[in-house]
């Protein structure tokens, strides 16, 4: 068990590995961020010890005899103040699963110090986000999303995404840099992007709505501009849209 040094985060680390888990507890506690530590090395001492203490975020491994990492935070997902997920792997097919469980990040063992203090920056930013009420003009704390980059996974932020297009059960998200093919459907970014300010303006697109330079109608309805390329609008979708600008646009005027 760490010792509390100054205010930060209560972290719980769950690793079946003895080494990976104080290798992983070591790093922990060097993180300014962080306030205290406990280990567990099952998912059954990681539940007595919820219901023992009071924890911010959980940095869970995956694949662990019994009820695994995956397993575990469904649980914690129906706890009535649940808490952040890191999820800490030495696997990569597992990224897009964690991301439709709200993993604040997802990290590839061997740890990296440096990425761990990302992670941590991160968890702190979601936990800050669901502690209580937040005034209406805080920004939403930032999400991510697990992109594949020649052959490694990376957390890609939502703040880089512009649009996001349809491919199936897939979806291709846009950034200034170029474009990536992710496996989660768009109805699912469509639903946890909302309050960031994404709208759905056709059943194959979501746009971050601080990225449309102008919607007009042409001869086919309506489209938005966006970075100098014309996404069409439906019709079912005008109406909001056009709502969600000028709510946008009387909020910039404030």
């Amino acid at each position: 068990m760490g010792v509390v040094r100054a205010p930060g985060l209560r972290v719980l680390a769950v690793d079946d590995e003895p080494l990976q888990l104080d290798e992983l507890a070591y790093l922990l506690r060097g993180d300014a961020g962080v306030a205290e530590v406990v280990t567990a090395n099952d998912t059954t001492e990681a539940l007595r010890c919820l219901r023992d203490r009071a924890v911010d975020v959980v940095f869970l491994d995956i694949r662990m005899p019994g009820l695994d990492g995956m397993e575990l935070a469904r649980v914690l997902g129906r706890f009535a103040s649940p808490p952040v997920v890191v999820f800490v792997t030495a696997h990569d097919d597992r990224a897009v699963d964690a991301f439709d469980l709200g993993a604040a990040d997802y990290l590839l063992k061997p740890v990296r110090a440096d990425r761990l203090a990302e992670a941590v920056r991160r968890a702190a930013r979601a936990r800050a986000a669901t502690a209580g009420p937040r005034p209406s003009q805080e920004p939403v704390a930032d999400d991510v999303i697990p992109v594949e980059l020649a052959g490694t996974t990376r957390m890609l932020p939502r703040s880089s995404v512009r649009w996001v297009e349809a491919h199936g059960d897939y979806a291709r998200l846009h950034t200034a840099d170029g474009n990536h093919l992710v496996r989660v459907p768009l109805s699912l970014l469509a639903e946890r992007w909302a309050d960031a300010g994404f709208v759905r303006i056709h059943r194959s697109y979501l746009v971050a709505l601080r990225v449309i330079a102008e919607l007009r109608l042409g001869s086919s309805g309506y489209v938005v501009v966006v970075d100098g390329q014309e996404l069409p609008v439906s019709r079912r979708h005008t109406r909001e849209l056009k709502d969600r600008l000028v709510r946008a646009a009387k909020a910039g005027w404030r």
